[in-house]
């Protein structure tokens, strides 16, 4: 089944409604923000996460102040410009925000008659295609995976990091809907998104799923048990390196010792032309209190925290990378199979 109860963003004209992801799967609590700082501050804060559910936020952070500002002072231009640079700068990783703002800036620079709507047209538009986007990928993803017996997933890419339906569990959605499959999510530390998040997201549409500690991976792949780790990216280089949730590397190479495919499922939109490989991308490191436990945060504590969000796995420890404009197996092989996806 894939009924997709789930829903991280519901647009109401003149607000937008979301999904308090920190609070699951104990408290389903949504937030309403009228303005763009409100929403900036949801995506800082991980209220809502995921690069096309960020990219997707950030573009309706811009029509709420357009709504707030659009005419009602000579100034607007440089209020909304200014509150589009808070929107760039919630999260460093996730390149579908840029490029959603992007589309969003290029709406006002057309400066149509009735702009207000221009632009909540066009967020609506971003939300609905990446919806059918992952659908597409998910046919595309299930086509390569075939008669897996087990897939291991890392972090969260449901409905809950998109506009519906998902992009890594999109295609491990896909698959179940052919054949019955073993899933396996990792927790995923520090936030737990694959304990909190993924499973519970998994049992809404009625799928089985089991639960593993993040160190128990290794062994899981050497018992036979998965044939692919699948998961979604937060900016992909032009080469095909890929920048997903931190652990996400360590499971590349781990799946390279037994034998275990590596597929990356993104929308295009995920893809950063202008970098030529991942050494360039920004890690976000957040606050080092997100891991340490509370007795250590003394002002003489000798204990500190490195807290990196993401890591970069290289192309060459990936097997499939998956969009909705095709599919490129073996991207390190192949130095104009990404190239081949650019619009």
């Amino acid at each position: 089944m894939t009924n997709e109860i789930v829903q991280a963003l519901i647009w109401k004209d003149n607000a937008l409604s979301v999904l308090d992801q920190r609070q699951l799967p104990s408290v389903t609590y949504y937030d309403d923000y009228s303005d763009a700082q409100g929403v900036a501050e949801a995506i800082t804060s991980m209220r809502v996460r995921g690069a096309p559910a960020i990219g997707i936020a950030a573009a309706y952070g811009v029509v709420l102040s357009l709504q707030q500002h659009y005419e009602k002072t000579s100034e607007w231009r440089d209020v909304v410009a200014k509150d589009i640079q808070m929107l760039a700068q919630s999260r460093p990783t996730a390149v579908n925000l840029f490029w959603a703002l992007d589309k969003m800036k290029s709406v006002i620079a057309q400066e149509s008659a009735n702009l207000r709507t221009a632009a909540a047209d066009c967020a609506i538009t971003i939300h609905h295609e990446d919806k059918a986007a992952n659908r597409t990928m998910g046919e595309f993803g299930a086509d390569i995976i075939a008669n897996a017996k087990g897939i291991l997933t890392h972090c969260n890419t449901g409905s809950l990091a998109t506009g519906g339906y998902g992009t890594a569990l999109g295609v491990i959605r896909s698959v179940y809907a052919r054949h019955s499959v073993n899933i396996y999510a990792d927790e995923t530390r520090p936030w737990l998104q694959g304990a909190r998040l993924t499973v519970w997201e998994l049992s809404q549409d009625g799928i089985p799923s089991t639960l593993i500690a993040d160190s128990a991976a290794a062994w899981l792949m050497k018992s036979g048990a998965i044939d692919w780790v699948v998961v979604g990216a937060d900016r992909i280089a032009s080469n095909g390196d890929a920048a997903n949730k931190i652990g996400t590397y360590s499971l590349a190479v781990l799946a390279k010792q037994h034998g275990v495919k590596m597929m990356v499922v993104a929308p295009t939109s995920t893809i950063d032309w202008s970098l030529e490989n991942g050494n360039t991308i920004e890690i976000e490191c957040r606050d080092p209190l997100e891991l340490l436990p509370k007795s250590y945060d003394t002002p003489d504590s000798l204990v500190s925290a490195w807290n990196p969000v993401f890591d970069v796995t290289p192309a060459e420890l990936i097997d499939a990378i998956v969009t909705e404009r095709g599919v490129v197996l073996n991207p390190s092989q192949h130095t104009n199979g990404i190239a081949s996806l650019r619009a």
